[in-house]
């Protein structure tokens, strides 16, 4: 048995995808705001802020997309229509500027690449190995593509993201639900699963 460094009642591991499983943290602030900051710019013209780190921090990061759009914009007294999940990207919605900031991603994505955190990946491995079962857990409604590029989707037994956070109605952090979900998954009580966050 590896030394995890988890209590002995710990059955299972809940690991977050940005910052955890894979460096997309940044990658996903970029993909922000540059969406952002092109809307501000059009809105607010010499009067435009642009997106700040701070912002996505505080308003963006964990989030799902439609609430992040929300809960930014309202930070900046900006109001829009929540339109439909179908808008085109880049529509005055909120959930065209939501597929705006998703396009940009997964186009940063095919271009560079996702990166590993290894030593991550490593433990995981070395939980599975002793018999711990995994989720993966995001706002993320690409985890999976993000899984997949790093060829990591093998290591997990459920996946809580944010496509499985819709058809559920779960909410997004800083609520727990998605957590707690995984560890139902998992078929493990939640004070017995581990969150790597």
């Amino acid at each position: 048995m590896t030394d995890l460094g988890l209590p002995e009642s710990i059955l299972a591991c809940l690991f977050d995808l940005d910052g955890v499983i894979s460096r997309t943290a940044a990658v996903h602030a970029a993909a922000w705001k540059q969406a952002f900051d092109a809307f501000l710019r059009e809105r607010d013209g010499a009067d435009f802020r642009p997106f700040t780190d701070a912002d996505y921090a505080e308003y963006v990061d964990g989030r799902p997309r439609v609430d992040g759009v929300r809960t930014f914009l309202a930070s900046r007294g900006v109001g829009l229509p929540l339109g439909a999940p179908d808008d085109p990207p880049g529509t005055a919605t909120v959930h065209g500027l939501a597929r705006r900031k998703n396009e940009l991603f997964l186009e940063r994505i095919r271009s560079g690449g996702v990166e590993a955190y290894e030593g991550t990946l490593r433990y995981i491995e070395a939980a599975r190995a002793d018999g711990l079962r995994t989720a993966v857990v995001s706002a993320s409604a690409n985890c999976r593509d993000v899984l997949r590029a790093l060829d990591a989707e093998h290591l997990f037994d459920a996946r809580v993201d944010g496509v499985v956070a819709a058809e559920r109605h779960l909410p997004g952090k800083p609520h727990p639900d998605t957590f707690l979900a995984a560890a139902r998954d998992l078929g493990v009580p939640p004070g017995r699963a581990a969150v790597f966050e």
